[in-house]
């Protein structure tokens, strides 16, 4: 799943000297998308060949996240699926995209889940957390901590790295672990009892997935990302109705190496966005509903949390006109 990094804003200073940074060919759209449902989901439309019926001419790359971050900052790519708080980042850090499509929000696959016999957020205060600091789930923490009546000051962080979360939990030597699907599921399975005591589900818009598309890609092919936007609400559509959603969980789990049924309960922590949806979510106001907003609460935190020095123009990260022409 999603995997920022904080190791990933020096790293991305270097990698255009040491690469040739050139600007990715016209001629084929260059995506790089991840194990995400909502990047996932893109599948349905290559292996359906929605893509080529609108005259899309895309070429999906398969990435872990994280590669996928670093080949958009050494403009392999045209565009990559990410978080709109890795948007900034990527920006900060040498190479700035506009956030052209919201696919979705995570709606509960990030969670905080906590030891057997702890039932809320409160019964968590002085006690130790793991989460790995500067990560978007961090920021979930922060504000489970918030809405809970308290802040990081009241609990211990334990700085772990998130795919490490089941064991710790499982050990007993942290009180609740904080991470997403697949490594949150992983750790409720590894240890009977444990509950999530906070999830996405009660910050909704706090994590927004996005489509980042390098600003020459978005001048010299407009056209094309114009209609792979229209695209999106068929693959919404293919994936909510009850008739075609089994082969729709099977051409995603399959991407994901899960069986659909696994796959479901991804699925279901995420709230897919309609392009209807997205133009609500392109209305620049503040507060989670719009990714405006969203992206302002990301902002502070990278600040906050030493991603970059210098805050950054929201605005100029995000790109509403394509949602806009959608009829």
């Amino acid at each position: 799943m999603r995997l920022p990094s904080l190791l990933r804003k020096s790293v991305f200073a270097g990698i255009c000297a040491a690469l040739s940074c050139t600007s990715v060919s016209a001629a084929s759209l260059k995506v790089g998308y991840s194990d995400w449902p909502g990047w996932v989901a893109w599948q349905i439309a290559i292996d359906k060949g929605w893509l080529k019926e609108a005259k899309v001419d895309a070429d999906f790359q398969w990435f872990d996240y994280g590669a996928s971050l670093d080949a958009f900052a050494a403009h392999k790519l045209d565009a990559v699926m990410a978080t709109n708080g890795d948007a900034l980042m990527m920006g900060a850090n040498g190479h700035k995209g506009e956030m052209i499509l919201a696919t979705d929000y995570s709606d509960g696959n990030d969670m905080v889940v906590a030891q057997p016999g702890i039932t809320s957020m409160q019964e968590l205060k002085g006690k130790s957390i793991a989460v790995e600091e500067g990560l978007v789930d961090h920021l979930l923490l922060l504000k489970a901590l918030e809405q809970s009546g308290m802040s990081e000051k009241d609990v211990k962080l334990v700085n772990t790295k998130t795919n490490e979360m089941p064991q710790v939990l499982a050990s007993g030597e942290v009180a609740a672990v904080v991470a997403w699907q697949p490594n949150s599921g992983q750790a409720l399975r590894a240890l009977p009892g444990s509950r999530p005591v906070f999830t996405s589900h009660q910050v909704p818009g706090l994590i927004y997935d996005t489509i980042v598309v390098d600003p020459q890609s978005v001048h010299d092919n407009r056209e094309q990302w114009q209609r792979l936007v229209g695209v999106w609400d068929r693959v919404v559509t293919y994936i909510q109705d009850p008739k075609t959603q089994p082969d729709a969980l099977r051409i995603m789990s399959h991407l994901a190496g899960v069986t659909p049924v696994a796959y479901k309960h991804f699925l279901n922590g995420t709230h897919l966005l309609t392009l209807s949806d997205n133009k609500a979510v392109f209305v620049k106001k503040e507060g989670l509903s719009s990714l405006y907003g969203s992206t302002e609460v990301a902002n502070t935190f990278n600040l906050q949390q030493g991603v970059y020095k210098k805050s950054q123009n929201v605005d100029s990260y995000i790109n509403p006109s394509f949602t806009a022409s959608v009829k």
